[in-house]
């Protein structure tokens, strides 16, 4: 005997992911396990769950998950206080990582202070009805060196990777230029979700050249402060095209109650839980033209 009754999909559990661009325009990427639960292979951001034991928003959730999965710690110090050694930041990220230390109660100690206000809110994603783990994502953007910051700032780091859990999450973490990742990424080397891919396409259009400028960042801030800023995406399927790739159409695409005409949508091939031959169309300038009834806008942070 068949049941009628349908399993509600299960709820997008809250979660901030952080963006860190250093003074080369380049952006601090984590690459996930093969083999672990979520994301498994893909390169992302740092970011995690929103953990009401550590967290007091979703800012110092970036800012802490950025810390435990490659070492950089967002935090600003006290006049006259000595930064924190290797050592002792890694002892920190392990015990953290296993709730044997709060993350405040470390900032405290070494009279630190994690730096919420330099977090510039860039988009909120929330996966769509079909996997199993659904997550309700803000992403955020910081600049290097205005936020204040421990760690790695350039290049690889993987002497301090994998981390404190064995990599049983992530295996490597490097700064990387989002053009530089774009074209990895079409080569096959390395794959990205839809948001991360969406988030490195938007930034790529503005961190051109090797050195971050005021007006780049400028640009940046502008979006974050708008529209573009505040947009809560719920990816929709809308079918494949000629290639097999799955079309998924966001808010203000012609699908999605934009205007006919216009597109705002990606291109993947789903393999399982991982993603290729990604790419994404936008017809529209995000500073000026995005139509703001299309879209649910998150309240300013």
């Amino acid at each position: 005997m068949t049941s009628n009754l349908r399993v509600a999909p299960p709820t997008p559990r809250p979660s901030a992911s952080l963006v860190v661009v250093n003074g080369r325009n380049e952006i601090l990427l984590v690459h996930r396990n093969p083999k672990a639960t979520s994301f498994g292979g893909m390169h992302v951001f740092p970011g995690g769950n929103l953990d009401q034991n550590q967290d007091q928003s979703l800012a110092i959730t970036a800012i802490r998950e950025t810390f435990e999965e490659s070492g950089l710690l967002l935090a600003s110090l006290s006049p006259a206080v000595r930064v924190p050694s290797d050592e002792v930041l890694d002892e920190a990220r392990h015990a953290i990582h296993e709730q044997r230390l709060q993350f405040q109660t470390f900032l405290e100690s070494h009279h630190l202070q994690a730096d919420a206000d330099s977090l510039l809110p860039f988009t909120q994603w929330i996966t769509p009805v079909g996997p199993p783990r659904r997550f309700d994502t803000q992403f955020y953007v910081a600049f290097l060196p205005a936020a204040p910051s421990s760690g790695f700032s350039s290049g690889a780091k993987q002497e301090r990777i994998p981390k404190h859990d064995g990599g049983q999450e992530v295996i490597e973490a490097r700064f990387v230029h989002p053009r530089m990742a774009l074209e990895e990424c079409r080569e096959g080397k390395i794959s990205f979700m839809p948001p991360q891919y969406y988030i490195l396409s938007t930034l790529a259009d503005i961190l051109q050249g090797p050195h971050n400028t005021s007006d780049q960042r400028r640009k940046v801030e502008t979006l974050s402060q708008g529209l573009f800023g505040r947009m809560v995406i719920n990816p929709v399927r809308v079918g494949e095209d000629h290639s097999g790739r799955a079309i998924l159409a966001y808010e203000g695409d012609e699908l999605r109650g934009g205007a006919k005409g216009r597109l705002h949508r990606t291109l993947v091939k789903f393999n399982g839980a991982a993603s290729s031959d990604i790419s994404m169309i936008r017809n529209f300038d995000i500073f000026t033209e995005i139509e703001a009834d299309c879209f649910t806008l998150r309240p300013k942070l």
